[in-house]
């Protein structure tokens, strides 16, 4: 039975690779599609989101069923509702990479506004705090998953600069205002999908050490139930 229930687990931590996979390449086909002003990478970014969803809800049921029959308790409890949720965030991932196909779709029937340097240097970050969240995950790294939430600071300062030096160009002429702010949402969607892939970091470390770190509650000091370690 023993067996059983660790095939189970890992059958979880390969359905959440495949996911998280699929974000990385969706992201990189927005992003390739908004570069090159092409249409065809962008179509195939919704092909790639129907299969992230259809993993998602995979995994769903493989957590409810294993929480009814396997009444899990302390480490493996934790693992299997992290999973529910980190399943949940890389399907919002595979949502918002499809925010920015969409966006690319249709900056490509119009002259770029720019050369794109930060936009494709926040995807990369943000596909890298992804890849590193969910290494975290499987290997129980909660060195790995902290790193990950310091970074999320790096994507945001980004974020930051895409916006002020976009208002300078809409504030220069308003014939760029139309390009100028499909480009901040696209920069915005890229923050959100870095800001899940911490939540994913958040998750790890409280699967590995039983600890919230949410919303800054350890240096607030807000009193926890303790939990035992597994």
């Amino acid at each position: 039975m023993e067996r059983v229930f660790d095939e189970e687990l890992q059958f979880l931590k390969e359905r959440l690779l495949r996911m998280a996979a699929s974000v990385e390449d969706a992201l990189s086909l927005a992003i390739e599609a908004l570069k090159d002003q092409k249409e065809e990478p962008a179509r195939e970014v919704l092909k790639i989101e129907e299969n992230i969803n259809l993993l998602d809800v995979e995994v769903d049921e493989t957590c409810m069923r294993l929480l009814a029959l396997r009444q899990p308790m302390a480490g493996d409890l934790r693992f299997i509702t992290s999973a529910m949720k980190i399943s949940g965030d890389l399907e919002r991932m595979g949502d918002l990479a499809v925010n920015v196909a969409e966006l690319a779709l249709d900056l490509a029937r119009l002259p770029l506004l720019k050369p794109l340097i930060d936009i494709p240097r926040m995807a990369r970050a943000a596909q890298a705090m992804v890849r590193d969240s969910i290494d975290a995950f499987i290997n129980r790294d909660e060195a790995l998953a902290r790193d990950v939430c310091i970074r999320d600071d790096e994507v945001d300062a980004l974020d930051d600069q895409i916006f002020r030096e976009l208002l300078t160009f809409m504030m220069q002429d308003s014939r760029n205002i139309q390009r100028a702010v499909a480009l901040i949402l696209v920069s915005r969607n890229l923050e959100r999908m870095a800001d899940h892939a911490t939540n994913v970091a958040e998750d790890v470390i409280y699967m590995v050490k039983g600890k919230t770190i949410k919303h800054h509650i350890e240096k607030k000091g807000l009193p926890r139930t303790p939990e035992k370690e597994s």
